[in-house]
């Protein structure tokens, strides 16, 4: 059972969408923390837990233009997913891309390159 197992679209729902994409960039950056190559077990963890919070995302998205950016970069995240010891280059372009989508988020760029 994955952290966020028991969190459904409609506990999803109360967050606001600038919240929302927090918290996935919070998990995104719990990943950037594991990148000891011996780690590729729990990397991929924290990774299943960026796609689910994404899915739940999508799942609740109204606006066609929004939809379309969370699924081109839920495909970035899982092809971090699938190659879980990938360069912690491919990681750190993925978590700003993600945090352009809403302006509160975007805030929180420059905070992620250090």
């Amino acid at each position: 059972m994955t952290q966020h197992d028991s969190l459904d679209a409609a506990r999803w729902r109360s967050f606001t969408r600038d919240q929302q994409i927090l918290i996935i960039g919070n998990e995104m950056h719990r990943a950037s923390r594991i990148q000891n190559p011996e780690d590729v077990a729990s990397r991929r963890l924290a990774y299943e837990r960026v796609l689910r919070l994404t899915d739940l995302r999508v799942e609740v998205q109204t606006g066609r233009s929004l939809r379309r950016e969370l699924l081109r970069w839920r495909d970035l995240a899982a092809s971090l997913y699938i190659n879980a010891s990938a360069d912690p280059a491919a990681h750190a372009a993925a978590l700003p891309a993600l945090l352009v989508l809403t302006p509160e988020a975007a805030k929180q760029i420059p905070h992620t390159t250090r």
